[in-house]
């Protein structure tokens, strides 16, 4: 069966593709807030936040629109994440944030270890019962293409690259690959979100003190009350001037640092530091902390984090787009070693998490940080609580730092154990 990404879709106007993504949240949002007796019912097993993921992937899986040929994610992860990020950044309270440091840090390297221990676990339990599904020789070998994965996983796209080119897994191979991680990561997506809609009842079940995010929770709200007033229209004209602008000075610095950095210090590319992506995030990311110190705090009174959410749940949709759950069939053997890696990955989360007791945000941030990086890591965060979303961040600009080295050992071990 060809995957439907692989066909023409039956929408290919990207305006009309916008306004459907558009339509299917606002229609997702008015029933969620609505008091009728079924929404509530259906809302309250069904986060709003997953359908928001869920519906855009439903119809790109079934030929309706496609993900693949839309230029709606670039523009979406280009320039709506980085104003996001400035919104939600911007009434930032670095020292709420820092109390969070010590289970956020412990979730995020469990989640790296999960990682890197689940790949040649995985190899190591399909060979055991299918030992073609993860056989191959030379380039063909199917580990040297799950090294791209764990590239992935731990940091993101350019220390996937990175993998590709240390480890030279065939091209056909790596495209396969990408299908992997993409729909791998893609429902593992799905999960977190919908974790983050049970997140109470999923703390009673770590036993999880989780009073430093109440806290953080707690203090901006107040904060927000204390300011909030009736915006006019220099009020959101300013929000959106804010965010947008910041935005274009971080693309005209990323589009000055990454390229410099690339002709003068190459060796640098193991730390992501040549992506200009890397950078965009990690500008747009400074620059909103440094308005959180001046009166543009305020700007959170007029409805910052909103209209940052809004161009955060436009990115969710633009992801959702991004999978096609019929991808599955036409290689279901490598699909089933991605689930079983993350399944281990999960495994190890629940157990240091239930031994420290951490509350549900931070495995979820601390796993998507690793499996998602800078795109998702924020939509998990302020799945919880917009004021939360910088922290997905800095856990995600931290995974593209050490995810060459941690995806390069992942990979030796990998070798290690199809060679068992």
């Amino acid at each position: 069966m060809e995957p439907a990404a692989a066909q023409t879709p039956l929408i290919t106007n990207d305006a009309v593709v916008l306004g459907i993504l558009v339509l299917i949240l606002a229609l997702v949002f008015k029933t969620a807030s609505s008091k009728r007796p079924f929404f509530r019912k259906f809302y309250g097993v069904v986060p709003s936040v997953l359908l928001c993921y869920l519906i855009p992937s439903l119809l790109n899986s079934f030929g309706v629109i496609s993900g693949e040929q839309s230029g709606l994610y670039h523009v979406a992860s280009r320039y709506l994440l980085p104003a996001s990020l400035v919104l939600f950044t911007v009434s930032l309270d670095l020292k709420e944030i820092w109390k969070l440091r010590h289970k956020a840090g412990a979730m995020f390297i469990t989640g790296t270890v999960g990682i890197l221990i689940g790949g040649p676990l995985a190899i190591l339990i399909v060979s055991s019962f299918a030992p073609d599904i993860v056989g191959g020789s030379g380039p063909f070998a199917v580990w040297r293409g799950l090294t791209t994965i764990a590239g992935s996983w731990i940091g993101g796209g350019a220390n996937q690259l990175a993998m590709f080119e240390v480890f030279q897994p065939d091209p056909n191979l790596f495209s396969a690959m990408i299908a992997v991680d993409v729909i791998v990561g893609n429902v593992w997506l799905a999960v977190l979100l919908y974790g983050a809609g049970k997140a109470e009842q999923l703390d009673r079940f770590f036993k999880a003190d989780s009073t430093a995010v109440n806290e953080l929770k707690d203090k901006v709200e107040k904060y927000r009350l204390s300011i909030m007033r009736i915006p006019t229209m220099p009020d959101t004209m300013m929000v959106v001037g804010v965010g947008l602008g910041i935005t274009g000075i971080s693309h005209f610095f990323a589009d000055l640092i990454a390229p410099w950095i690339t002709l003068h210090a190459p060796y640098l590319e193991r730390f992501s530091l040549t992506s200009g992506f890397f950078w965009l995030v990690v500008i747009a990311t400074g620059f909103g902390v440094m308005l959180s110190f001046t009166r543009a705090r305020e700007l959170e009174g007029v409805g910052a984090s909103r209209i940052g959410s809004v161009f955060l749940y436009l990115l969710v949709a633009t992801i959702g787009m991004q999978m096609d759950i019929t991808a599955i069939v036409s290689q279901p053997g490598l699909f089933l070693v991605g689930f079983i890696w993350v399944s281990i990955h999960l495994l190890l989360l629940v157990a240091v998490g239930k031994l420290i007791r951490a509350p549900f945000f931070f495995l979820a941030v601390g796993s998507e940080a690793n499996i998602g990086g800078a795109a998702s890591a924020p939509i998990i965060a302020s799945a919880f609580h917009p004021a939360l979303a910088p922290v997905g961040v800095l856990l995600a600009i931290f995974g593209y730092a050490i995810g060459t080295y941690a995806a390069y050992i992942c990979g030796l071990l990998m070798q290690m154990a199809a060679a068992v």
